[in-house]
């Protein structure tokens, strides 16, 4: 599973044209599910991402996470982070879960991120035609990979 996260100061999606969720401050998380991935990778990453220090603390010093802001997420399943250009220039998305697989595993890393912030998710439609809009703040945008534990 592959990860983008940005501390936004505001975050929306849209679907068809209307405000489908929203959120204030907190993290815009696109979450990539390839072939392979297991609750294993859900875990290791809700973990990650409710214990990431990159909210300033009273000295301005990314040192607080989501835990002790009480931020909230907006969650957007993102397939195209799984996009290899080694070859050519069109993106090939072969390493991108099945929606049979991936559908699954976005509904419990849901379900695990909202155990662990012990809050509510905020979310996409898997699968949709989205239109994202954010406010990155910092701007602090990250990427963590399952795969790679760095």
């Amino acid at each position: 599973m592959r990860v983008v996260i940005q501390r936004v100061s505001k975050a929306s999606v849209q679907i068809d044209g209307a405000i489908y969720s929203a959120i204030g401050n907190g993290l815009l998380v696109l979450l990539g599910i390839e072939e392979g991935d297991h609750d294993g990778d859900i875990e290791w990453l809700c973990g990650k991402i409710s214990h990431l220090r990159v909210f300033p603390d009273e000295n301005n010093v990314m040192n607080l996470s989501l835990m002790e802001t009480g931020g909230d997420v907006l969650l957007i399943s993102q397939f195209t982070l799984h996009a290899s250009t080694k070859k050519g220039n069109r993106p090939s998305y072969i390493r991108a879960a099945r929606p049979e697989q991936a559908i699954p595993l976005y509904e419990k890393f849901i379900h695990q991120l909202g155990k662990e912030l012990d809050k509510k998710i905020f979310t996409g439609e898997f699968g949709a035609d989205m239109k994202v809009e954010l406010i990155n703040d910092g701007p602090v945008t990250i990427v963590i990979d399952s795969k790679m534990k760095e």
